[in-house]
C-alpha cells in the first residue's frame, strides 16, 4: 500500500505568522527520504496554507515520487493544474467556510461538467481522481465521467464516536472499494486516518494508496517528521503483510 503524505499543514502553521518558516518543500523532501510514496498538497481557492509559490518549488524539487495535487474543479485551479503538470490531480469539493473538507464530491449532480474538464486535464497527461463518499453512484459517475481513480472519504468511519457506528461506517468503505475496484478504477482513501484509527482501512484489500496529512504533522512536533512518516508506513506496512 502507497502512503500519500499531505503537506498543507506544515503550511498551516507557517501562514499563521505569514513568514516563510516552516517550509512545506522541505517537509516534502523530509517526507520522500523517509519513504513517502507520494506528497499530497491541497491548493484551495482562498490559498489559506499551500501558495502558489509552494507548488511550482514542490515541481522543481520532488523527483523520486510523485506529486498528488488536491483542487476544487474550477477553471482557475485547472490553468494551474495545466501548468504545473502534477502526476495527479484529484478533485475534490470545497467551501471558503469550512475548516477542512466536510465530505466528498458529489460527481453525480456534476456528472456533465466534469466529463469535459476531466478530459482537458488527461489530454495533458495528468492522472485524475474524484475524492467521492463510498456510494455506488457516486462511483458510478466517476466512470461516467472518465476519472482513473476513486479517492474514498474516510471521514464518517474516522470521526465515529461509537464501535458500532464505526464498524458500519467501516463496512461502507469494504463495499465501496470492492465495488469500485470491479468497475475498473484505482481505489484510494483518506481523511481524518490517524495512528490509532489507521489499520482497519489499510488492511481494506482493494485500497491501494492512503493520504493521510494531519496526523502525521500533528505528531511531528513531537517525534520529527521523519519519524512520523516512518511509523504512519509502518502501521499500514505490517497490516498488508497479512493479506
Amino acid at each position: 500500500m502507497r502512503l500519500g503524505v499531505n503537506i498543507d499543514h506544515i503550511a498551516t502553521v507557517r501562514e499563521a505568522r505569514k513568514t516563510y518558516e516552516p517550509d512545506p518543500v522541505k517537509g516534502a523532501l523530509i517526507a520522500q527520504d523517509a519513504g513517502a510514496d507520494q506528497i499530497t498538497f491541497h491548493l484551495r481557492e482562498d490559498r489559506r496554507h499551500i501558495q502558489d509559490e509552494d507548488v511550482f518549488r514542490l515541481r522543481c524539487t520532488i523527483k523520486r515520487i510523485p506529486l498528488n495535487m488536491e483542487m476544487a474543479p474550477t477553471e482557475e485551479m485547472k490553468k494551474i493544474a495545466v501548468d504545473l503538470k502534477p502526476e495527479r490531480v484529484t478533485l475534490v469539493p470545497e467551501k471558503r467556510e469550512e475548516i477542512t473538507t466536510e465530505g466528498g464530491l458529489d460527481v453525480v449532480s456534476m456528472e456533465e461538467y466534469l466529463k469535459d474538464y476531466i478530459k482537458e486535464l488527461k489530454e495533458n497527461g495528468i492522472a485524475v481522481a474524484v475524492f467521492i463518499d463510498p456510494e455506488k453512484n457516486q462511483i458510478d459517475a466517476s466512470v461516467e465521467v472518465g476519472a482513473d481513480a476513486v479517492e474514498l472519504h474516510t471521514g464518517e468511519y474516522a470521526n465515529s464516536t461509537s464501535e458500532s457506528k464505526k464498524e458500519k461506517e467501516l463496512i461502507r468503505l469494504k463495499e465501496a472499494a470492492k465495488y469500485a475496484k470491479e468497475t475498473g478504477l484505482d481505489v484510494f482513501a483518506g481523511h481524518g486516518l490517524t495512528y490509532t484509527n489507521v489499520q482497519p482501512v489499510a488492511s481494506i484489500p482493494e485500497i491501494e494508496e492512503l493520504n493521510i496529512g494531519h496526523s502525521i504533522i500533528a505528531n511531528s512536533i513531537f517525534w520529527g517528521l521523519e519519524e512520523a512518516v516512518r511509523k504512519m508506513k509502518r502501521l499500514i506496512s505490517d497490516v498488508r503483510k497479512g493479506l
